[in-house]
């Protein structure tokens, strides 16, 4: 038996095994929030600058659709990924697994980042998909077509878009402050839903879609 570490020195082994994975994992997460976070300010500000193509200039509303595409693909699903797989593994190996719901803190922004991942791949994200697919069939046509003036005005996606970033900012504050109640939650979803509503009000009113008559030039 004399080739056996000591005891000690096995316990110790394990213990900085264990603390390396977990700053690994933390690395990993905090890089999946600055992916997620840097694609979503991307597609926000490239939406809005779509939205502000007050002659319908097709060329250049495809080049942002296109953007926002990349966006979407290239940081924003990635970063959701590396939150999802690195965030899941911290749960089960540093809070205890189901416990998590014990941590209002905790549970808040799992909840929030559940609501943000489905939505984002389902409602706004395959709109975005398919205003892409009906933009590049406007620049074949060489005018805007009635399907692409009324997706530009649809509500529900341009509300589901605006909420991304105030609620990441939420799940932001939660982990930050790690408050032992469910007050920041309620009142940051809150405000979040409010300020998304604002947006989706004012933001078209602001910045009306308006089809040119004529072909591009």
């Amino acid at each position: 038996m004399g080739g056996l570490p000591p005891s000690g020195h096995a316990t110790s082994s394990v213990g900085g095994t264990r603390h390396l994975t977990y700053l690994i994992l933390r690395y990993a997460h905090l890089l999946g929030l600055t992916l997620m976070g840097a694609g979503l300010i991307g597609v926000w500000y490239t939406d809005l600058r779509s939205r502000q193509l007050r002659d319908a200039n097709l060329s250049l509303l495809g080049e942002l659709v296109r953007q926002i595409a990349v966006f979407y693909d290239g940081l924003v699903v990635p970063g959701a990924l590396l939150l999802l797989g690195s965030g899941t593994w911290l749960i089960v190996t540093v809070y205890g697994g189901w416990a998590f719901l014990g941590m209002p803190w905790l549970a808040g922004m799992v909840a929030l980042f559940a609501f943000e991942f489905i939505e984002g791949n389902t409602i706004t994200r395959l709109y975005f998909m398919r205003l892409r697919r009906l933009t590049n069939v406007a620049l074949e046509q060489g005018s805007v077509t009635r399907e692409l003036e009324t997706a530009r005005r649809e509500h529900l996606p341009t509300f589901t878009h605006f909420l991304d970033l105030p609620l990441l900012f939420v799940i932001v504050a939660l982990g930050a402050i790690r408050p032992n109640t469910w007050k920041l939650f309620l009142v940051g979803t809150v405000l979040a839903v409010v300020a998304a509503t604002f947006l989706t009000v004012t933001i078209p009113r602001m910045y009306p879609f308006r089809p040119a008559t004529s072909h591009d030039s």
